[in-house]
């Protein structure tokens, strides 16, 4: 899967549920649908290893990704890239939720 693949929207618009695609050279990697605070977003993931540890290669609407990775004192995935900031709290909560089920 190629990089425009993963990250293109379009890909998943109008599906409710998670799309799985087995592991790979890539990773796992997830496609769905998340409303958060009535604001629709289309969300791309994929897991990738980082010294030992399973992060997660997070897009939201197309956009760049972000790194979530486990946080043991919030007992939750977290973004942890540069750009963390700019995803709304309930956003990134909404995302950590859906992946964890999931897995």
């Amino acid at each position: 899967m190629s990089n425009s693949e993963f990250f293109d929207p379009a890909a998943n618009r109008g599906r409710n549920e998670i799309e799985e695609k087995p592991e790979g050279p890539g990773g796992m990697h997830r496609n769905f649908n998340l409303v958060v605070d009535n604001v629709p977003y289309v969300v791309a993931a994929r897991t990738y290893e980082f010294n030992g540890e399973t992060r997660w290669l997070v897009s939201v609407n197309g956009n760049d990704a972000h790194v979530f990775t486990w946080d043991s004192d919030l007992k939750r995935l977290k973004a942890i890239d540069d750009q963390a900031s700019t995803l709304p709290d309930n956003l990134e909560e909404a995302i950590s939720a859906k992946l964890r089920r999931s897995s």
